[in-house]
C-alpha cells in the first residue's frame, strides 16, 4: 500500500469512473505471494465492488473487512463486477519468452457474460519433440548433425516418453530466442545495424549469479526493467561458451512480440525499462481476442 509504484487504486477508480463492460489487468506472479495474499484479495474485492470506496482516515484493513462481508454476502447494490484471474506463461501462447504473468479479468454483472480464460496454444513438449525426436527445430535452422548439442540429461525420461507421439499429437512448439532473432543482423557491442530500427548493443555486458542470461535455443528468461546490474544480467544473450552480451532494444521488441515497426525512443536505459516492463503481445492478444468474443456472442456492445 506504501509503494510508491501501487497503481490499483487509479485502476480501480478508472472503473469506478468509467464503468466498462469488462476490464483486463496485467500485473507480475509476485502478487500471488502467500505473504501479499491479504491484500491481493483486497484489490480483487475492491475491483468486485469499486464503488465501496476507503472512507477518509480509514485503514485499509478496515477497508478490506467492510468488502469481505459484501463479497461473502454476495448481494450488494450498485456497479458489481464478476472478476477472475490466472496465472499464465507468455511462453505457452507463442511468446518467445518464459514470462510468468498474473491476468485479471472483469466482466460487469449486468451483463451476463461468463469468462473463461484460454487454453494454451503451445507447449514445451512440443519443443523437446521438434529438437530431440524429429529433428525438425535443427533442421528449420539449418544447424548441421555436428553442430547440434546433446538433448539436457534431465529432459532423457521425458523425451523417450515422447517417441512414442506423432507429429501434431501435441501442441505447437514453445518459440526460442532463436526463432524470434535469427533473422536480424548479428551485432557486435557497441555496433548499430541501419536496417532495423533499435537494433544496436550496448557493450559492457555481464553475468550476475542465478542472472546468467538466456539460451539461443530456449524461451528467454523474462526480460526485466533495467539494463545494468542484475536486471542487466537478465536481458543478455549466453553462447555456448558462457559468454554474454546485451540484447539490442530490437531484439527484446522481438521477444516480447512487438512487430518490427513499433519503434523505440528515447535512450538504451529508457527503451529497456519500458521493455521490461511491457506486456507480451501475443499472449494479451489471445486473452484479449477471447474476452471480445465472449462479449459479443452474448450480444454485448464493447465500447471504446
Amino acid at each position: 500500500m506504501d509503494d510508491r509504484r501501487n497503481m490499483f487504486p487509479h485502476a480501480i477508480r478508472a472503473v469506478r469512473e468509467i464503468a466498462p463492460k469488462a476490464f483486463l489487468f496485467e500485473n507480475v506472479k509476485g502478487l500471488l505471494r502467500e505473504s501479499f495474499s491479504n491484500y491481493y484479495q483486497y484489490i480483487i474485492h475492491q475491483l468486485t465492488y469499486p464503488e465501496m470506496q476507503r472512507r477518509p482516515g480509514e485503514e485499509w484493513g478496515d477497508h478490506a473487512s467492510r468488502l469481505e462481508k459484501a463479497f461473502t454476502k454476495g448481494s450488494k447494490a450498485g456497479l458489481k463486477y464478476n472478476v477472475i484471474y490466472q496465472l499464465m506463461n507468455a511462453a505457452d501462447f507463442g511468446v518467445p519468452q518464459q514470462r510468468q504473468r498474473v491476468l485479471i479479468v472483469g466482466i460487469r454483472s449486468d451483463i451476463g457474460v461468463q469468462f473463461s480464460f484460454p487454453q494454451s496454444t503451445h507447449e514445451q513438449d512440443g519443443l523437446l519433440f521438434d529438437k530431440w525426436v524429429t529433428g525438425e527445430y535443427w533442421d528449420r535452422h539449418n544447424i548441421p548433425k555436428n553442430k547440434r548439442p546433446l538433448a539436457p540429461p534431465g529432459s532423457k525420461r521425458r523425451i523417450s516418453n515422447l517417441r512414442s507421439l506423432l507429429p501434431g499429437m501435441m501442441l505447437p512448439a514453445w518459440k526460442t530466442v532463436r526463432d524470434a532473432i535469427s533473422d536480424l543482423p548479428e551485432i557486435a557491442p557497441g555496433a548499430s545495424c541501419a536496417t532495423f530500427a533499435n537494433h544496436f548493443c550496448n557493450p559492457g555486458a555481464r553475468s550476475y549469479p542465478g542472472h546468467t542470461g538466456s539460451p539461443y535455443d530456449e524461451p528467454a528468461k523474462a526480460l526485466k526493467a533495467g539494463d545494468h546490474g542484475v536486471p542487466g544480467g537478465e536481458n543478455t544473450l549466453r553462447f555456448d561458451d558462457d559468454t554474454v552480451r546485451y540484447f539490442s532494444v530490437r531484439e527484446c521488441a522481438r521477444l516480447q512480440t512487438f512487430p518490427d515497426d513499433w519503434v523505440f525512443e528515447g535512450s538504451w536505459t529508457e527503451s529497456m525499462r519500458q521493455l521490461g516492463n511491457a506486456v507480451p503481445v501475443k499472449m494479451c492478444e489471445v486473452v484479449a481476442n477471447q474476452l471480445m468474443q465472449q462479449l459479443t456472442s452474448a450480444g454485448s456492445v464493447v465500447h471504446g
